[in-house]
């Protein structure tokens, strides 16, 4: 079968996509990845074949020139997807109506506005049998609609999304009649129209959904979902001499994503601060800092090592903790080492995701922006010291390991495909 993947130009979400892309070519199907033409050169890198579609517009492109509205956005969940995270019976139908609104105006549209047109006509011409678009790529839905293809989203993270719109859903339903406003479906049958059919649900959902967390982590809505191994992929990456061996005593990496210095002003926690203070420790650090940040740090203590980057999955496999930031690529991958980790969460997702390990107990969380030298140190050694913390991600790591592989999951794929795709060849 032809399968699509479609996606913005964020590195960190098209990776996420790589394995499953590979698993269905090495099954004998035809795969092709969609993006704005930025993302070519990373496509063919990971030995895809790449469709450039529109143009160059992304909503971190607009709020890199709002600096006060970018801040406002990073602090946890913006409206309405903060309701996912809130007890429902606080979660009122004016907000969820309001940041709705303000979501798809500010966001969905202008991420997925410049892809739309060239993506339906791209799906058009080849015909896949299967679209896999991201979360945020409703231009994926679209395309499917238009073609009769059968789509699913492939989630990077806890479902945010999807369970925001299953309670809004649930509360639109409890409206009247004339004030059941729905601003992404309104947007989204704009498009239906235009190219030929219908709104139905599967436009904001797919027609099922690609989950690469256990149950114990899991946030779902009243959706379709499959479940598939999460599997490392960081892109091109050389193994320096350095990492050839295990260290002689217990290795710590700190790394905070490429996010927060790609798309923002630089991290929100004190690097600086917390090397100093775990400086008379008897570890060593390895800590993963962008050059453009590099140079805040006024010392570098002896036991730290600062690079400005380093492969996770080799880094990550000598390492006894992590200091990260609970972005979901950086976790999966500590996870399935299994390493304890202290998570300093503030964007989007990191947060909740954060809590849920937590819960679990094998994360100790502190907020980015109380995330002090004192309170990581203390943090860290607990994490190094007592054994809960190991068998903890021990454990969770193996429900991560007992979910199909993208190898595995392939004939699961091809089984859905047959039944969702309405297009006749």
């Amino acid at each position: 079968m032809r399968v699509l993947f479609t996606t913005t130009p964020e590195k960190s979400l098209f990776q996420q996509m790589v394995p499953l892309a590979w698993a269905l070519r090495t099954a004998g199907h035809e795969v092709r990845i969609a993006s704005q033409p930025s993302a070519t050169e990373m496509i063919t890198q990971a030995g895809l074949t790449a469709i450039p579609v529109g143009n160059e517009r992304a909503i971190w492109r607009l709020a890199q020139l709002d600096p006060e509205r970018t801040e406002e956005q990073r602090k946890g969940l913006p409206a309405p997807y903060d309701a996912a995270e809130q007890d429902p019976t606080e979660t009122s139908w004016e907000s969820m109506r309001a940041g709705y609104e303000e979501a798809v105006a500010r966001w969905h549209k202008i991420d997925n506005f410049p892809m739309i047109a060239d993506l339906v006509a791209f799906a058009r011409s080849w015909r896949p049998d299967l679209i896999i678009w991201e979360p945020l790529t409703y231009a994926g839905g679209i395309a499917a609609k238009a073609t009769g293809a059968a789509h699913a989203r492939l989630l990077w993270s806890i479902d945010v999304l999807g369970l925001t719109r299953s309670r809004f859903l649930r509360l639109k339903a409890q409206q009247p009649a004339d004030q059941q406003a729905d601003p992404l479906a309104d947007w989204l049958s704009g498009y239906a129209r235009k190219f030929g059919s219908e709104y139905s649900e599967d436009l904001a959902t797919g027609h099922f959904t690609i989950d690469q967390f256990p149950a114990s982590l899991r946030m779902a809505g009243d959706m379709h979902y499959e479940s598939m191994r999460y599997v490392p992929y960081g892109g091109p990456a050389v193994v320096p001499t350095w990492l050839w061996t295990q260290p002689r005593r217990p290795r710590v990496a700190l790394t905070l994503g490429i996010a927060a210095t790609n798309r923002f002003a630089g991290y929100i926690a004190d690097v600086g601060d917390i090397l100093e203070s775990l400086a008379d420790l008897d570890i060593e650090i390895v800590a993963t800092i962008a050059e453009s940040q590099q140079h805040k740090l006024t010392r570098v203590p002896a036991n730290t090592r600062v690079v400005s980057y380093v492969p996770l999955q080799p880094l990550l496999s000598t390492c006894s903790a992590v200091i990260n930031h609970a972005g979901p690529g950086t976790f999966l991958t500590t996870t399935l080492n299994p390493i304890p980790q202290v998570a300093v969460p503030w964007d989007f997702d990191e947060p909740e995701l954060a809590r849920r390990a937590a819960a679990q107990g094998s994360v100790i969380t502190i907020p980015a922006d109380l995330a002090t030298g004192a309170a990581v140190r203390e943090s860290l050694l607990r994490i190094l010291n007592e054994p809960q913390f190991k068998r903890n991600a021990t454990g969770l790591r193996d429900q991560f390991l007992a979910l199909p592989t993208p190898n595995e999951f392939v004939p699961r794929l091809e089984e859905l495909t047959a039944k969702y795709r309405t297009a006749t060849v």
